[in-house]
């Protein structure tokens, strides 16, 4: 499904490995500009977390030219959990389209929602943000993507529509993080507070983004209902649900490949909850399900591996840009730039006033996202520094706790550094610049609803403490 670097047919957009591009030789630059310096780490429960009073300068490590070249062969080592992750993902996906049983449920879905379509806006936000809000789906959203983004192009919709329920949704149950062990799990043990207090807020912080996200999807989807020469459609195309389908049926074979397809998730939630699974027993489980699958739908071994292989090309450019963004923070790293950056922000939290200085820590946790898109890395690289600073700042640390997954969460739906961003535009086919064009007023939103919920916690004194 592919290319995140394809043309608009309205305008030219930014190649994205040339967009990335750009950032590195940016970052290198500031190699040469910015001090270098760094905090001392300790082990702390198995996790390596900063000395807060520990900063000190160290002597200039400016990234070489040639360096630049090399970051991105770091940047792909260091990202290949992820990247191979998703090529897994995308050949299991390109056997169950092979199967006909994808197909077959879309078309059975549309005939169910005909004139109804417009509720699986709501619903099937829902789940996503669920999944997102309670055990921090993220990677997993990229098998849903190549299927949600057809069926609402079934639905008369278009690729935007489709994955906007898939990606907005996870995350924001992501970013408001109920029971997220990934992001608020983390903050609140480096924190030193109960893990998963503060939870009622949260709730409240879960209903404000999804109704916010479900009528910014919504009001997109009424508008190119009336005016369908907006669609845009990506890798898939408007045909694929009104002609040649509507003669596909739903056979037993099909049944039984989405029934292994569900079992295949329940599998995953349980490996994820129970099991500590991660991306390497995710990937794992996949790639069995794609054989097991291929096998129920009749697919002789020669036709199994041909469609895996056709899914990977799919989804190729995306994995590959991954270790792109990856590049971003090798450079960063090498060049001591990262925990001046944490140290010069930090400073500056200290000097607004006293009512501001939530609102500081959230827009520098939106920033440094763009540096570390992972929410656990996040909070394990920010909240040592963050905590004792809001003791001293007069602000709880539960607040500050939220400060850091809302900053982290919203810009995971924009900054290219993101690796399941860029994977999952590519398996819906979309741009990412016609992407931050679409999203980018939902961004203003939610930083919106983001102070407003800081300036409750500060005045509420949000904590336990």
């Amino acid at each position: 499904m592919g290319n995140p670097i394809q043309q608009d047919k309205k305008g030219l957009n930014i190649n994205a490995f040339v967009l990335i591009f750009f950032v590195i030789v940016i970052a290198t630059i500031l190699t040469y500009i910015l001090p270098a310096g760094e905090y001392d780490r300790i082990e702390k429960a198995g996790r390596t977390i900063v000395v807060p009073d520990s900063f000190h300068f160290t002597d200039p490590s400016p990234v070489g030219f040639f360096h630049i070249f090399t970051s991105i062969h770091s940047g792909m080592v260091q990202a290949a959990g992820i990247i191979f992750f998703v090529l897994l993902v995308g050949g299991a996906f390109g056997v169950l389209k092979a199967t006909g049983a994808l197909d077959a449920l879309i078309v059975s879905i549309t005939n169910k929602l005909a004139n109804k379509e417009l509720l699986l806006i709501p619903v099937v936000t829902l789940f996503f943000a669920a999944g997102g809000t309670l055990m921090g789906m993220a990677e997993e959203t990229i098998v849903y993507i190549g299927i949600i983004t057809p069926l609402a192009i079934a639905l008369g919709f278009d690729a935007m529509v489709g994955y906007a329920i898939v990606a907005l949704g996870a995350n924001i149950g992501f970013m408001s993080a109920v029971m997220n062990p990934f992001n608020i799990g983390v903050a609140q043990n480096i924190a030193e507070l109960p893990t998963f207090s503060g939870m009622g807020l949260r709730l409240v912080l879960l209903a404000a983004f999804y109704l916010a996200g479900v009528i910014y999807i919504y009001r997109y989807a009424k508008k190119i209902k009336k005016n369908p020469e907006l669609k845009f459609f990506g890798n898939f195309h408007e045909g694929t649900s009104k002609h040649k389908q509507t003669q596909i049926k739903l056979e037993t074979r099909h049944k039984l490949v989405l029934i292994v397809f569900l079992l295949n998730f329940v599998a995953l939630i349980f490996g994820v909850l129970k099991l500590g699974w991660y991306i390497t027993e995710i990937g794992a489980l996949f790639l069995l399900f794609g054989v097991i699958a291929g096998v129920i739908g009749k697919l002789s071994p020669n036709k199994i591996a041909d469609s895996f292989l056709e899914g990977v090309k799919e989804v190729i450019s995306g994995a590959i840009i991954i270790g792109f963004a990856q590049a971003i923070l090798v450079v960063i790293q090498d060049g001591k730039l990262m925990d001046s950056i944490l140290y010069y922000s930090s400073s500056f939290l200290g000097l607004l006033p006293p009512a501001l200085n939530a609102i500081g820590m959230f827009f520098v946790q939106l920033f440094l996202n763009f540096l570390v898109p992972s929410g656990s890395g996040q909070a394990a690289l920010t909240m040592p520094i963050m905590s004792p600073l809001s003791d001293l700042v007069g602000v709880t640390r539960q607040t500050a706790v939220l400060a850091f997954q809302l900053g982290d969460g919203i810009s995971n739906s924009i900054f290219p550094t993101s690796g399941v961003l860029i994977a999952g535009l590519a398996m819906a086919g979309i741009p990412y610049t016609k992407w931050v064009k679409w999203v980018l007023p939902f961004i203003f939103i939610q930083v919106g609803l983001a102070i407003v919920f800081l300036l409750i916690a500060q005045m509420i004194k949000y904590g336990p403490f």
